[in-house]
């Protein structure tokens, strides 16, 4: 090989070797686009933690969520996982997933696309099943990822997969039988989400950017704060300025302000066991917190935003309301 030829060569292998660092730190989330209504508005319910063949009140739920969804004709549903209880899916042939999901949420308001992540619990079972594309042909509804983002007209969701941010669920590996195929090595795994986070928050020119995500950032429920979220995850969302987290893993209804920013912390775990009686003492930025059952709507227009928890009954029993620039109005009913 000639002087020249080799020059050439060491070129070539430094450029791949720079675009491949640049592709890793500003790699981008995997995105859809969800159309809004014609007059440009955008509606939606969330649920968590919900998978039990229609026990615990599921069913019930189910039942309240499509009354509230042909009320507010939603575009879609976001579902902050813990999906099928206890272990998650065998495989893709798990009549659990017929069994949870089709066969429990028939209602014609609710055959719009669900929009969901994995749980803890999800990750006990195969999990490489809930994300596969079979189970789309199933069902046309599922789209579940590990983490993605939903353009809309009027705002962005980032959905997130938290579960390997938790530590315990490493150091225990004894008690906590998780799936981690697709995750390892966890480092990396954690440091590129991260990366692809902040890039798709920073680029963001969305009226309202949304983050959803299986565990807390702020609870008083039974699993409190998850640190490793706080120490992690939140810091990114508070300088991006995002308008609200949403996530399950406690299975209650909650909504607690960010001391920090004008986000808003709305867990939505009440799609079926719910953990009576278990709540912490109150903190600066409690503004509401129900032990039941129940479920999360939202409505949004370029300048306004309202949130409202049901319980399994189709009783509104909080509200919060936001406005562009930054207002914020709640009560409990």
């Amino acid at each position: 090989m000639s002087m020249a030829m080799g020059l050439l060569w060491v070129v070539v292998c430094m450029n791949i070797v720079l675009l491949s660092f640049v592709s890793v730190s500003t790699a981008e989330l995997q995105r859809f686009e969800h159309p809004v209504k014609p007059d440009g508005s955008l509606s939606f319910l969330a649920v968590g933690d919900w998978g039990r063949r229609g026990g615990y009140n599921q069913s019930q739920v189910a039942f309240q969520m499509g009354k509230i969804g042909a009320k507010l004709n939603v575009d879609f549903v976001i579902s902050t996982g813990d999906n099928f209880y206890n272990r998650g899916l065998t495989s893709v042939n798990d009549p659990t997933f017929l069994k949870s999901f089709t066969e429990i949420y028939t209602a014609q308001s609710l055959q719009k696309q669900w929009y969901l992540v994995l749980g803890n619990h999800d990750y006990r079972g195969n999990a490489l099943a809930q994300l596969s594309p079979v189970l789309r042909k199933m069902d046309s509804r599922w789209l579940c990822l590990r983490s993605y983002l939903v353009n809309t007209q009027v705002a962005d969701f980032f959905f997130i997969d938290t579960n390997p941010f938790v530590d315990k669920y490493f150091l225990r590996q004894k008690y906590y039988k998780h799936d981690w195929r697709g995750v390892l090595p966890r480092k990396e795994y954690i440091s590129n989400l991260l990366k692809d986070l902040d890039f798709a928050l920073r680029n963001s020119s969305a009226k309202w950017k949304v983050v959803v995500g299986h565990h807390t950032i702020r609870s008083l429920g039974s699993h409190g704060d998850t640190k490793e979220v706080v120490d992690q995850i939140l810091p990114i969302l508070e300088a991006n300025n995002v308008d609200a987290y949403i996530n399950g893993h406690d299975h209650c209804l909650e909504h607690l302000s960010d001391t920090n920013s004008q986000m808003q912390f709305l867990t939505s775990g009440g799609g079926s066991k719910a953990w009576k009686g278990d709540i912490k003492a109150k903190r600066n930025g409690f503004k509401f917190y129900y032990d039941g059952q129940g479920f999360l709507s939202a409505q949004l227009t370029e300048t306004d935003a309202e949130f409202a928890f049901y319980d399994m009954f189709g009783t509104v029993l909080h509200r919060l309301n936001l406005s562009k620039p930054n207002k914020i109005l709640y009560n409990s009913m």
